[in-house]
């Protein structure tokens, strides 16, 4: 069973080719299509945003959806629209919904602030799909995606721990260096 990280946009094609450097050798095996498609619909649906994390394993036809969504219209659209996919067998979709919190909310509005007001990662904030992605659960937070260098990584753990409110806190934030 093969995964694949499901990355904000531009760093998206980095993200597959690291994670299946087989498949890339293979261009156009129908692995690398599939995945390639999987990773467009997860990018259109609607509802998927910076508090979200999605990602997927292949393993022939067959796609397990993973990952964190604040509603549950995230999951289960990701679900249909993945299982509409031509040439996708079995959808298996794992996808856990993070629970209602109104303390979880606002810390989850809290580091996206923190981030998007430090001048040197607020570029990971913005557009549609932005690099950095916040997931919060009973007070755990969590940075996933990807941004440039390591020094951006580390600056984004110091903004985020230095937060009031946090448990626990995990950098999971990926480099392209």
């Amino acid at each position: 069973m093969k995964k694949t990280a499901f990355a904000p946009m531009a760093a998206l094609a980095l993200t597959i080719a690291l994670a299946a450097p087989a498949a890339r050798a293979q261009s156009q095996s129908p692995t690398n299509d599939l995945e390639n498609q999987v990773v467009k619909v997860l990018l259109s649906l609607p509802h998927y945003g910076v508090f979200d994390n999605l990602y997927f394993q292949t393993s022939g036809s067959d796609v397990t959806l993973e990952g964190q969504a604040l509603l549950e219209i995230t999951k289960a659209e990701a679900g249909k629209r993945v299982a509409r996919i031509k040439g996708v067998g079995k959808v298996t979709n794992n996808i856990e919904v993070l629970p209602p919190s109104p303390s979880d909310d606002a810390l989850r509005f809290s580091v996206f602030r923190a981030i998007a007001s430090t001048s040197d990662l607020n570029r990971y904030t913005m557009g549609a799909d932005p690099s950095i992605h916040v997931i919060v659960k009973g007070g755990h937070v969590a940075l996933e995606g990807m941004v440039s260098n390591a020094q951006d990584k580390q600056r984004a753990e110091m903004v985020t721990k230095s937060l009031p409110g946090i448990m626990e806190f995990k950098n999971n934030l990926r480099t392209d260096k």
